[in-house]
């Protein structure tokens, strides 16, 4: 089990259940969510390295959640990466000006999408 914790959130199951799966073989710690509320619990009980939030959820939305992160200095070394469909400049803007690490856009590449995990927070 690795030593790396990742916090994955998608309302999708089908996406959810695939991002935990390559993460998982690649060496990670990873802990579903299935919607922003969750994540943000999950994301202050277990402190992960990284959050992977899609932007368009139920309740409370990636963005929202990420907010709440940056604004918890206990959480300044949580890396985030916001997953959605949302493509326009305009929302990649609003996504790194909100404190996103890193932005992929749906429909996207799993094993990139490993490779971005490990360059922001590697691996054991």
């Amino acid at each position: 089990m690795g030593d790396k914790t990742v916090v994955v959130a998608d309302d999708d199951a089908d996406i959810r259940d695939l991002v935990t799966f390559k993460l998982d073989n690649a060496g990670f710690t990873v802990v579903p969510a299935a919607d922003g509320d969750e994540a943000l619990d999950l994301v202050l009980e277990h402190r992960p390295d990284l959050a992977l939030l899609d932007v368009m959820m139920p309740g409370r939305s990636g963005l929202d959640v990420l907010r709440s992160i940056r604004a918890d200095d206990s959480l300044a070394g949580t890396r985030v990466i916001l997953l959605t469909a949302r493509a326009r400049d305009v929302d990649v803007d609003a996504g790194f000006s909100t404190g996103a690490d890193d932005y992929l856009t749906k429909p996207f590449s799993p094993r990139e999408l490993v490779h971005r995990v490990t360059a922001l927070i590697g691996r054991d």
